[in-house]
Formats: structure tokens, sequence, C-alpha cells
């Protein structure tokens, strides 16, 4: 026990611990304006001064000389909260026996929601209620209120710095139009999705890094979720280490699909480099919950509800971080109006779309779909009072809407058994001519991998045999699908034609044409060239999977490749502005390093798309970089989008205007699907 509690426990505690008369007479409102601060604490009782909050062995005492007082560093954890670090980095806390002492990290009692009457403070525990003050002589519960004075000698903030630099160009021109580029198809709310628990880390968290992005026991060496993320993605379940912050030794990697890629920060640093829109996929998937050892809901619904709630949150964290309610970069947005105004502040506008396979419970059992039109109707209100804009009728599996897209190799396979488990069946192809699916094997090798690694087939399963060649989806739009891509229409919905069988998204855009509809996309290169015409023939819009500039060495595409057989499509010449997707957290691959990025590389510090000036990115001890990481965490798309411009030679000057005019052609086309 301090000096100081045990003089106040000498005194009996007469002023510890008693509740304080009001300060004054004005109202007490939430403080927003502390994160950063470095400040001195100077406790009242009333109008009587009882001190200033000093460091004793323990805990924190007072002292009449501002000369004693502890230095307090200031972050924000949410709205009107936050964690405060000592001259040492320790995080005061509350304590079970009514003291304040120095904690080691960031936990609920850290937590201290904070209200102002102007020149006051009031520090009330988060997780206990318990307001802070003087008790028994030292900090701990009681009703002081605190005068906050600037101070130095702060603790610094374990935070992740952007690396950027100057002043941006502005989000939009003269004419009102947004410049700048825009991710698609992105997954940063993956952590609260497929039950919570198959994603390590956060996109925020309160605690900052050291909390959002610490590893997990589950994911190290032979724990479930290294097995898991092997059989995804074909890593090392041995050799897994979970050094998280701040060392990041085995992640965040462009091929670890299992750990936060997203982080805030990251999504902070390709704003400020030039993105102007970022379209978050809610993603949900009941088959893949059920994997999980520990979950939440795997209804799929719940799934998109709780990374609703998520991203709300997030907003609300970037505000904090920012200075207040609305002052942060992260805006949602929920109209093409709000987008155009978000940017005119250059700010980065986030809508929202869904991409789940069990949409409203909308799966099929042996062909007998699990819900009615009414259940669509119910479905469209609640996505759109989320703010949803777009959405995937169909995603991995078959369900009540239509028939899905294949994957191929042991992706394929893998997805194959969860469409088993699913909807009763295996896929279902037959041969074709035009445009097709991807094929699927005609043996059952890639089926014997999964064995392999331990994934059972349900009692008497009978693996599925495929003909050879050009292959498509038996299944195409349903009656109930058909109604689905009406109501949408209706609603000025954007129609997501990627994951739909070749036989689906025929149909779907047969649709779409009939009703003279351009709110259709393809986002990130999952469907067939052919479809992908018809979109742009609409009027649609159009983004590629962010694949390296060039080969990569990982057997596939390569994004300029697709950028320029897109253009030399019929309709090609409509590609006003073109877009990429990272789907980043959505269990898909980043880029890779290009295996000619030694002989040419991108050159560090770089002038990005606005003219601002781009640092290599540092995480903790760790430094990023494009030519040797690839895409490992999202704050490279500020270095990948620099490196394609510079490696599409004589079309770079084309591509840079598409990739610029990306956000803009996304929003007009939002705007006609509205009218």
């Amino acid at each position: 026990m301090t000096r100081s509690l045990v003089a106040g426990v000498l005194v009996l505690g007469l002023v510890g611990g008693l509740p304080a008369p009001a300060h004054g007479a004005a109202s007490w409102t939430p403080a927003y304006d502390l994160e950063g601060a470095c400040v001195t604490l100077q406790a009242f009782h009333g109008s009587t001064s009882l001190g200033y909050v000093w460091k004793d062995s323990v805990g924190y005492g007072f002292k009449s000389s501002a000369a004693s007082a502890e230095p307090f560093r200031v972050e924000a954890t949410q709205l009107g909260r936050y964690m405060l670090r000592d001259g040492d980095g320790a995080p005061p806390y509350q304590t079970v026996m009514n003291w304040v002492w120095a904690g080691g990290d960031y936990g609920a009692r850290a937590d201290w929601t904070v209200t102002t009457d102007g020149s006051r403070h009031k520090f009330v525990n988060t997780s206990t209620g318990q307001q802070m003050g003087s008790y028994l002589g030292g900090l701990g519960t009681g009703g002081a209120t605190f005068a906050l004075a600037p101070a130095t000698g702060c603790a610094a903030i374990p935070d992740i710095a952007t690396g950027v630099s100057g002043t941006p160009a502005p989000g939009v021109d003269a004419n009102g139009k947004l410049v700048g580029w825009i991710d698609a198809h992105a997954h940063i709310t993956a952590a609260e999705a497929f039950g919570g628990a198959l994603h390590c880390g956060d996109a925020y968290a309160s605690g900052g890094a050291p909390v959002a992005l610490k590893g997990c026991a589950s994911h190290g060496t032979l724990g479930w979720g290294a097995l898991l993320e092997a059989i995804i993605a074909g890593t090392d379940p041995i050799n897994s280490a979970e050094d998280g912050w701040p060392t990041f030794g085995d992640w965040p990697q462009y091929d670890t699909l299992l750990h936060e890629a997203s982080y805030f920060r990251g999504v902070e640093r390709a704003w400020k480099s030039g993105q102007r829109v970022l379209n978050v996929l809610l993603v949900a998937n009941r088959v893949i919950c059920d994997l999980t050892p520990e979950h939440t809901s795997c209804n799929e619904m719940d799934q998109l509800r709780a990374q609703s709630t998520y991203l709300k949150k997030m907003q609300d964290y970037v505000d904090a971080r920012s200075g207040g309610p609305g002052k942060g970069w992260f805006r949602l947005a929920k109209t093409p109006a709000e987008v155009r105004g978000i940017a005119a502040q250059g700010k980065l506008a986030v809508t929202i779309g869904v991409e789940n396979s069990e949409l409203f419970g909308c799966r099929e059992i042996k062909g007998a779909p699990q819900c009615t039109t009414a259940d669509i109707d119910a479905g469209l209100n609640e996505l759109e009072s989320m703010g949803v804009s777009g959405l995937y009728p169909v995603h991995k599996f078959d369900n009540a809407f239509g028939g899905t897209r294949f994957d191929s190799g042991v992706t394929g396979a893998a997805i194959n058994l969860g469409n088993l488990i699913s909807t009763g069946h295996w896929w279902e192809a037959t041969s074709c001519t035009g445009p097709s699916d991807n094929e699927q094997p005609l043996v059952s090798d890639d089926f014997a991998k999964l064995l392999q690694l331990g994934v059972g087939l349900p009692a008497g399963a009978i693996l599925p045999v495929y003909p050879s060649g050009k292959i498509c989806n038996t299944r195409g739009l349903t009656e109930l699908g058909s109604y689905l891509v009406k109501k949408m229409i209706e609603r000025g919905m954007i129609i997501h034609i990627d994951h739909m069988g070749v036989k689906t998204a025929t149909a779907v855009l047969d649709l779409a044409e009939q009703a003279g509809y351009p709110g259709v996309a393809s986002v990130h290169t999952w469907a067939d060239p052919a479809l992908i015409n018809r979109t742009l023939g609409l009027g649609g819009f159009l983004a590629s999977y962010a694949f390296a500039a060039h080969d990569d060495g990982q057997h596939t595409p390569t994004f300029l490749d697709e950028w320029r057989t897109h253009r030399a499509l019929p309709n090609g010449s409509k590609i006003t502005g073109y877009g990429v997707g990272t789907d980043v957290n959505g269990l898909g691959p980043q880029a890779a390093p290009r295996l000619n990025a030694g002989s040419s590389p991108l050159t560090y510090p770089f002038t990005a798309t606005n003219g601002t000036t781009v640092a290599k990115q540092v995480y903790g001890t760790r430094t990023f970089d494009l030519n040797t990481d690839g895409v490992a965490q999202y704050g490279l798309y500020a270095d990948w989008v620099t490196d394609l411009i510079n490696q599409a030679g004589a079309d770079g000057p084309a591509l840079r205007k598409q990739l610029l005019s990306g956000a803009e052609a996304y929003t007009v086309m939002w705007e006609r699907a509205r009218a």
C-alpha cells in the first residue's frame, strides 16, 4: 500500500469516496476533443482542490505541486471514451478494490467515459460505472472532477502512421465529378463474418493496434485456425507463428487469408493517396461458420447484421480518433448524393453491399426453396435500412434464386462439398458452348487432396464426375430469383452478376435489358467476358480483381491484361471509368510481388495519383515494401495503384484516366439505376 493510501486510511477517508457536489450549474456533455492530448489531472471535490494526480509505486495519489503531476496521454477508444497512458505508458484501470492502479495492457476496466462542463471533466469507468476520484487518499472511486492542463513528457500512443504527406488534389473537379479510384469489392468487416471466430484480427479496436492486430493462439502452430487456413490457402499449419503487433513475423502476407489485412490505418493510407470510394461487402456463409469451434450465430442474416453494426462503430471509432462526430475521414454513404457530398469534403465514401449464399434464408434443399416472396420483401427492407446499395443474388452455393458459377481446383472441390452440405446435392453440370463456368476435374483428384487434409465427406456421399471441356451449371434463374431481381430493379439496387452461373447470369441480364436497367456490375473477375460485354452494353460498371500488374508467379491473370481485354470487347468503348476489386479479407489472396520487381521496382518515396508523397508504411517494427511483400495489407494499395500505372507503359495515361474516373463512373451508374 502506498504512503498516500496509508494516510488516507488513517483519516478514515473523510473526503475520498463521498459523492461530489455538482460543479457549477452547467450540463455535462461527452468530451470528444481529447484524442492525443498530453495533460495533467488536477482533482477537485466541489471547489476544493485535492491535488494533482501523481504516480506512486502501485497506483496513483495526489500532490499539491503541479511540478509533481504525472503526465497522461489520452487515446480515444470510441466516441466520448478514452484510455489514459501514464508517463511509463501504463493504462490506469479500475480495480475490484476501488482503487485505480497502473495496468499492463488495455482492457475493459482501463476504458473511461469522459464528460465535460466546459472547464472540468468527469471520468467514469465504462465497464463498472464507477466515477474516478479520491478513495482512502489515493486515486480510485469517488466523486471528483478534474481540471486538465497541457503537459510534456507523455508516452507515445502505439499506433501506425500512414506514411503519406503533402496536400492532396481535390476529391472532385470543377464540375463536381469525383476524381479518384474505387475499390468496388472489399470485406473490411470480416472480423464479424462467419460467426466472428474464423478471422484473426480487427480493422479497428478500442485500445488501438496492439489490441486489433495481436496474434490469435487458435491460428498458431497446429491450431484449428492454422489447419483451416492450410485447407483454404495451402499455408503451412506447422510453421505458423502468431506474432502480430509489433513484430508481424508471420502475417499479414499477401497469401494469408484468415488474418486481418485492412486495419483502418492502411485504409487511411489508401484514401490519402487518392482512393475516393470503398464498397464494403458484408459477407456470410453458414457452412464455413459451422466449421469453427467457436462462433456466434451461423445464421447468415445474423452475420450480416453483426457486420452492419461493426461498420457503423468503425465510422464512430474513426470519428473518435479524429476529434468527434462527423470529423473522421471514413463516411458511410447510402445514396449517390451522399457519395458526392463526402468526396467534395475530401473524405472517403464508404458504400455497403452484401455477398452471401443464403440471403434471407433463401437456400434450396434438393431443389425446394426455403423462403417466400414475403421473406424477400422483408429482407430487402431490412438491407435498405442498413444502407445496402447492392447485393449478390447468388454466391458460392446454388440457392433458391439460381445456380452458382463453379470454383476450380481444390478450392472448387471444397466449395462443392459445401454446396452438398447446404443444398443436399453436388454441383450439377452439362457440356455447353459459348460462355461457360469453370471446368471441374474428370476424376476426383482434388477431392482426394481434401481427404488427405482431413476433410470428411457426409455419410453415403458419392464423389461427382463431370464432363470434360467447357461446362455450365444446369441450374438457372428460378421464379424466386426473377422476383428478387425485379424488386431490386424497382428499388434501384445494384445487381452483382459475379458468382452467378452462366445460365443464371444470362437470365438476369435479359431482365435488365428488358427494363433498360444500368444497375448491373461485375467487380472482381468472376464473370465470363461475354456477360461482361452485355453488362457494359447496359451501362453497367466493371472492375477487375487487383492482380499484380505483371506475372507474379501465382498462376493468376494480370490486371493489365484483363483491362486491355475488356477495353477490346465490342462494348469496351463504353468504359468511362474502371474499378479495382481487392476482395481483401475475402478468402482470396492479394497480389504477390511482381516477378520483375527486382529489375523494375517501385521507387520509394513516390508521388501518388492525387499528388501526395508516399513513403513505406511501417507496422510496429515491420516495414512493408510492395516490391518484396506484394500487397500484404490494404495500405499497400496506395503503392499498387501507382505501380500499376507505372507498369502500363504507353497505356499508362489511358489507365490512369480510367482508374481516376472509376469512382465517378460507379456513382453515375448508381444514379441512373435509382432514376
